[in-house]
């Protein structure tokens, strides 16, 4: 720190500050900051130490605080960073990361003096918590008084005291640094609970708490509470051992009385005699005496003046060991020097950073006149300044001692080793020069000690054996610090190598090679862990010198040389054995025999002669096999084809489907729903928004910016103006003009009259942009904001025909199809079924399937208690079916039994067979569910509980958490087995055997048995559709086919082809095609995923119907094109009928198209939210404010609407403000 001064432009001479401030050995960065006018260093270390330093106004550091430690001791950047914002963080950089860290450990610190006497500026206590915090930690800071800092240190801490000021009572106040106002203080008796007094603060005054003395008092516990309006403070009191109590300071300091005449201690609200009274309350100034100068302590001043000439010749120091000890401290510390026996005292000084305490050790024990041992404490790491101090003498230096961290483990090499031991293990990491005994802990055996030899990154050591173990057995490695145990990690055990065998061979005659057989294993044997020698003759051996191993598929061979001999060869024919020790395992090889190369060649001719005839033989008896199981198997394919061809005749001759007549009431979704599904198809999210109930709402409570933009959008030429311009801007999706079109609708609810002549004017514009191109391509894509309005418009105006003329026969065809497909087995993994309408969704490998009649028998519930509900039902069931798909028809055959539903969820109740007195639960997986070889899991069915037809099943109300039976997976399978089970033996009860070969051109007569089954329903629906009862056609269309007629007539379009075009785009490819393929759209029901694809046939034959073109289809055509290509022309001509009849009827007027609008915008007054729908209008508006208002100055007659415009825009500014403030 340096300070300057400038007086004119010369500048003074800096001086130095006259000594150090803070002394360390390894710093690495510093960053300074000032914090309640005091000085804050931060000062990273290059062990991954984080300290803080607090400096005092002569820049004299307190003892330095270790706030952040990096266990992997990795040195701190040189550059400390402050957060930007918050001052209680600092970033540190080290190594590849980035630490934040709080500069205090403000909570560590648990009362309110340890917090202050720390003087620490970040902290302070803070009142309302009664906790040690950060200035911004403390609830009401705002508030001086609530939070004290270290600024006056403990004093400012809150105290409850008892004083004696009068001999009459006695007083209960707090002492401290606080706001006094509105205050009350209590004291009651803590074992009764009787108040014995209490009080409320008077002006700035602190509350006082007066108890009345007399002689004696009985009360020996007592809590004293004081109040304020955002804090408490309460203290207990006991004054039963205040007689006990001997000396002044002991007395006092629990709160007790002290006569001083008397000298003994009384009760606080008891009097001492009269004429004692005003001094023996007084504190009692406690002072240390010093104990009277013994001889051996005057010996000890005497032999500090008489020794400083001599005392380097009497006492000597010469080392102390070990020089490194770990955090945790060190028992057993030897300092060697001379003459230790000779002092009546010895005390070791361990002086760390300049400005801590000094830690002052006694020696533990002198072991002889050169060696004395001391215990060391523990301690933060940093490197201390060691000397020792003889009978109070000078101190003599004994050098530094560093503490470091506890050791730290990262690897151990090889972590496999085998049963016998003696393999050289390495352990790598850090600090193992401070660890007292490495530890092998084995859960047999217990901790056992070994030997080790360690350096600062390193250890290394011998395995033990435990040969006595099982053969394969995992050891913990521990490092035991102290008292304290390190884990360090795993090494595994596995059985003795095991060697087969050795061959010698000699190349020169002065060398041996000798490589010896080994089974593979996992060991890593390197060259200081084995020995080899070699036997030969009579008891003559060799030293075999290791050279490398080698691995092969099979065995591993080590390989070593024997050089500098003679007559190698000689050798090589006499050897006998092998000795190999590797640790403590010793073992003997003996040699491989080997063949002679004679025999060798002519065993070979004769084992591949043997050989090939065996390929042959083997060979062609598999040709033979092979070729009767292919006949096999076509005979059995040609009996499966002519069997499925005949029943599928059969079925189609003689199949009825029992449609139920009376389904009851046709679940019709209400109009806001269905307005909202065919609005918004995709876009679920908007839904909820508008569907809040606005019965309630007030007319009048719309806000003036929403009512300024509605009277603006109802400006004709502005609205398409806007619409325009939009549909001009490159981002403006296909996705937003549906949208827009659809909050447009929602808007303009009420105004159908004004919708539709919007309708009108942007039709009319269209056309002009498809008259110079494709005037066919007509709204036949939603690409535009009108297509899309149109598509609303008509489900606005056609919701009435749709509910009371088309909805039956629909949902009555929803209902029949379901029906049939439910008829056949269904897969319940990928929802294929042998009954349907679209081919990708046939269930060509199905198997064999029987009806199963089951009598079902369902409790009473509290859901469904009423007395003329029929609770024993026959439902049918397929033994191919799986226990869900069981659940679903039993709840349809409740349905149409009784007319109302169970009154539970199908995940809330579960089936039971009854067996006699006994009942099974069943379930779609369980123990006995059969596991393929792929590990796949086949869903259980009723064939595979094997229950029969007449079987008992109860229904019954489940205990447990309602979820789900099982979510189905890629590992399970219902009938559709995986590829590798499908000529598989099935391990089912029920279907034993193969699985027959299928073609699924075989079921493709189911296609067409669904289509029958059906077809009555459907040729109802669309008659439905394209009739005109009461030989009067819908409003809407009548006047929007007009319109068409009117606006080709106009354009001199004499194509019949165009118009008969965009009447088909306008209605049935728009309105009827996305009806027919969501019913969900109109009814409160579920589409299944393959009701979809049966759908989707059906809508493709509904607009096939409308077409114009002559379909050209052969046998290869798709089969949902060939399913229906017998009716579509019957259809066509019933289409063609159907617009020349609307044509022929008479047109509508003005008048009574307005009429049917008005009475339309009538019936959904208060549906919707339209206040929702402008707000998401206007932020279209304002996405592109600029370019719609650049086209309102460009456009003639829109001044008002640009004026009105900025007039909305500046509402909704001010709206928005409001809400920010």
């Amino acid at each position: 720190m340096v300070e300057s001064e400038k007086e004119g432009d010369r500048p003074e001479q800096v001086q130095p500050i006259a000594s150090s401030t803070l002394i360390h050995s390894d710093l690495t960065s510093v960053y300074g900051t000032m914090v309640m006018n005091r000085t804050v260093l931060f000062l990273g270390t290059g062990d991954g130490q984080l300290l803080k330093v607090v400096l005092g106004e002569n820049l004299t550091s307190n003892c330095p605080e270790v706030i952040y430690e990096i266990k992997e001791e990795t040195p701190v950047f040189y550059k400390l960073v402050p957060h930007p914002v918050k001052d209680i963080y600092i970033y540190l950089t080290a190594g590849k990361e980035v630490r934040r860290i709080l500069v205090a450990n403000c909570s560590k610190r648990k009362s309110c003096s340890e917090c202050l006497t720390a003087a620490d500026p970040h902290c302070g206590w803070c009142l309302p918590l009664q906790r040690c915090t950060f200035r911004g930690d403390c609830t009401h800071a705002g508030s001086f008084e609530n939070w004290l800092d270290i600024s006056s240190g403990p004093k400012k801490c809150p105290k409850i005291q008892i004083i004696r000021n009068l001999r009459e009572r006695t007083t209960v106040t707090i002492m401290g640094s606080f706001s006094a106002r509105h205050s009350e203080c209590v004291v009651k008796n803590a074992d009764t609970g009787k108040l014995l007094c209490q009080g409320r603060s008077q002006l700035n005054r602190t509350c006082a708490c007066n108890i009345p003395s007399r002689p004696s008092y009985n009360v020996l516990v007592v809590n004293a509470t004081f109040s304020f309006p955002s804090w408490n403070l309460s203290e207990r009191f006991n004054f039963t051992n205040c007689v006990s109590l001997k000396e002044c300071a002991a007395c006092v300091e629990t709160a007790c009385a002290w006569c001083k005449r008397d000298k003994r201690c009384i009760h606080p609200f008891a009097s001492c005699e009269p004429s004692d009274y005003e001094r023996n309350q007084e504190f009692c100034h406690i002072t240390v005496e010093k104990p009277p100068k013994t001889s051996g302590g005057g010996r000890s001043k005497e032999n500090k003046s008489n020794r400083t000439d001599q005392s380097s010749q009497v006492f000597y120091i010469k080392a102390i060991e070990p020089q490194k000890i770990s955090t945790l401290g060190k028992s057993n510390v030897i300092v060697t020097g001379a003459n230790f026996t000779q002092a009546s005292t010895i005390t070791m000084i361990l002086k760390g950073t300049s400005t801590c305490d000094k830690d002052v050790i006694q020696v533990s024990h002198v072991l002889n006149d050169t060696h004395m041992k001391f215990s060391l404490p523990s301690s933060r790491k940093e490197m201390k300044d060691v000397c020792i101090q003889f009978d109070g003498g000078d101190c003599s230096s004994a050098g530094a001692l560093s503490y470091i961290a506890l050791p730290h483990c990262s690897l151990i090499v090889p972590a496999t080793t085998w049963i016998s031991g003696g393999q050289n293990i390495t352990i790598m990491g850090r600090n193992f020069d401070v660890i007292d005994n490495l530890i092998i802990s084995h859960e047999l055996k217990g901790n056992i000690n070994v030997s080790e030899y360690c350096t600062a990154t390193f250890c290394r050591f011998l395995a033990p054996n435990l040969k006595s173990s099982k053969v394969r057995t995992n050891v913990a490695v521990k490092l035991r610090v102290q008292d304290t145990y390190l884990d360090c990690g795993t090494l595994q055990y596995l059985e003795d190598p095991r060697f087969t065998g050795y061959r010698v061979e000699s190349e020169i005659d002065t060398e041996l090679e000798v490589k010896i057989q080994k089974e593979n294993d996992n060991f890593n044997i390197s060259k200081d862990d084995i020995d080899i020698t070699l036997f030969h003759g009579e008891n003559k051996q060799f030293n075999c010198s290791f050279e490398n191993i080698t691995r092969n598929q099979d065995l591993t061979t080590i390989l070593c040389k024997i050089k500098s001999i003679k007559n190698a060869n000689s050798i090589a024919t006499s050897s006998k054995k092998v000795r190999v020790k590797l640790g403590n395992l010793e073992l003997y090889v003996e040699q491989e025999s080997v063949p002679s190369t004679w025999y060798f060649l002519i065993a070979l001719p004769i084992l591949l002669a043997i050989v090939i005839v065996v390929a042959v033989v083997v060979t062609r008896h598999k040709s033979k096999e092979l070729s009767r199981k292919q006949s096999q198997q076509l005979e059995l394919l040609e009996s499966e084809l002519r069997k499925e061809i005949r029943d599928g005749f059969a079925e189609l001759q003689m199949d009825k489907l029992d449609v139920v007549d009376s389904f009851g009431t046709v679940p019709f979704l209400d109009y806001k729903h269905f307005a909202l599904r065919t609005f918004f198809p995709e876009s679920g999210g908007f839904t909820h928004i508008f569907t809040e109930d606005m019965h309630n709402r007030d007319a009048n409570d719309k806000n003036e910016s929403l009512t300024a933009l509605d009277a603006l959008i109802c400006n004709k030429s502005f609205l398409v103006t806007v619409i325009h311009t939009l549909e001009k801007q490159k981002n403006f999706s296909v996705k937003d003009r549906c949208l827009f079109a659809s909050f447009l609708t929602i808007a303009l609810q009420t105004k159908l009259v004004y919708l539709t002549s919007i309708l009108e004017v942007l039709t009319r514009d269209l056309m002009e942009q498809c008259s110079n191109m494709q005037p066919k391509l007509m709204l036949r894509r939603t690409e535009s904001v009108v297509e899309k309005l149109l598509t609303n418009w008509m489900s606005v105006c056609l919701s009435g025909f749709l509910r009371e003329t088309v909805g039956e026969p629909f949902y009555l065809l929803v209902t029949t199809l379901n029906q049939k497909i439910n008829k056949g087995p269904v897969d319940v993994i990928t929802c294929k079924a042998l009954y349907t309408l679209n081919e990708d969704w046939l269930l060509w490998q199905v198997p064999e399937f029987n009806t199963v009649a089951l009598n079902v028998v369902f409790e009473k519930i509290p859901e469904n208690e009423s007395a003329d509900v029929c609770r024993n039902i026959a439902v049918n069931v397929l033994d191919c079916d799986t226990i869900g798909q069981a659940k679903d028809k039993i709840f349809q055959a409740f349905l149409s039994k009784n007319g109302s539903p169970y009154g539970l969820q199908l995940n809330e109740i579960g089936l039971e067979l009854q067996v006699g007195t006994r009942q099974k639960e069943l379930l779609d997986i369980d123990s006995s569910s059969v596991i393929l070889e792929d590990g796949i899991t086949k869903l259980n069915t009723i064939g595979h509980y094997e229950i029969s037809n007449g079987s008992t099943i109860k229904v019954f109300k489940k205990i447990a958490n309602f979820t789900s039976d099982v979510e189905y997976s890629d590992d399970h399978c219902h009938l559709i087995l995986p590829d590798s089970e499908a000529v598989q033996v099935v391990q089912g009860k029920r279907h034993r055997g193969k699985h027959k070969f299928k073609v699924k051109e075989m079921y493709l007569t189911k296609l067409l048995s669904t289509k029958v089954a059906i077809h009555s329903v459907l040729e109802k629906l669309f008659r439905s559709i394209w009739s005109l009862p009461n030989s009067r056609a819908p409003f809407a269309i009548k006047y929007f086919f007009d319109f068409l007629d009117a606006q080709a007539e106009n354009k001199k379009i004499t194509d019949p082809d165009v118009v008969h075009i965009w009447k088909t785009n306008s209605l049935p490819l728009r309105f009827w095609v996305n009806i027919l393929k969501n019913p969900q759209f109109v009814f409160d029901i579920k589409k299944t995923p393959h009701i979809d694809s049966c759908l989707s046939v059906i809508a493709q034959a509904f607009m096939d119907a409308f077409s114009l073109t002559e379909q050209q289809l052969g046998k290869e055509a798709p089969t949902n094109k060939l399913l229906y290509a017998k009716d579509i022309p019957t259809y066509k001509e019933e289409v063609k009928s159907y617009y020349k009849a609307i044509r022929d009827l008479p047109p509508l007027s003005s008048l009574e198209m307005e009429e049917f609008l008005t009475q339309e915008s009538k019936k959904h007054e208060n549906e919707f939210n339209e206040e929702v729908a402008l707000t998401e209008i206007y932020k279209y508006i304002v996405k592109y404010f600029d370019e719609i208002l650049n086209k309102l100055e460009r456009e003639r007659g829109l001044e008002e609407a640009q004026k009105q415009l900025l007039h909305v825009k500046v509402l909704f500014d001010e709206k928005k403000k409001c809400k920010w403030m």
